[in-house]
């Protein structure tokens, strides 16, 4: 005879039953799914980790982890609000406001530094290839300059070959 809860009629009535348990009960866990093969239709791989972004994880744990969150002029417990309430939301509603736009405003200075540096970037190159095409010509003319004199040096073939030199190893001085 049993009741409609699956217990023998004299349980259900109120009789206590005393059962000695003699094992440690073990306790059930759900099986561990397979490792090589799975039955799910799509398997979720985590991305590889890129080590900035892995930085960045760190520090917004950290951030959450010892920031403590601050509320501030919480509405009480009771239904309804009361005539200050009002107040403290437009005061909180202002602290809001000029948040953002502290914000928009840090984000406006780093963009305009940002793109300052890039044109300075690119000026200086630019200077620089300038720079780098002027010098090429002047070596090229002192060049022109030295093959010149010797080959007027050569043509004498007196007693300016000395002179010659000399003014040679004064411009490999320079």
């Amino acid at each position: 005879m049993s009741s409609s809860f699956g217990r023998p009629s004299s349980i259900s009535a109120g009789d206590l039953q005393v059962v000695s348990v003699s094992e440690k009960s073990v306790v059930a866990r759900p099986p561990l799914p397979p490792s090589s093969s799975s039955s799910a239709i799509v398997e979720y791989t985590p991305p590889p980790a890129n080590s900035e972004d892995e930085d960045l994880e760190i520090k917004l744990r950290r951030i959450i982890d010892c920031v403590p969150v601050r509320v501030s002029n919480t509405s009480g417990s009771s239904a309804g609000s009361g005539s200050g309430d009002f107040h403290q939301y437009r005061q909180m509603r202002r602290k809001e406001q000029d948040r953002l736009a502290r914000m928009d405003a840090d984000f406006q200075k780093r963009k305009e530094i940002a793109e300052f540096n890039q044109r300075r970037e690119e000026r200086q190159k630019a200077a620089e290839e300038r720079t780098a095409k002027k010098r090429m010509k002047r070596q090229k003319k002192k060049q022109r300059k030295k093959e010149k004199k010797s080959s007027d040096a050569g043509a004498a073939e007196g007693g300016d070959h000395q002179h010659a030199e000399e003014s040679s190893s004064d411009e490999s001085d320079e």
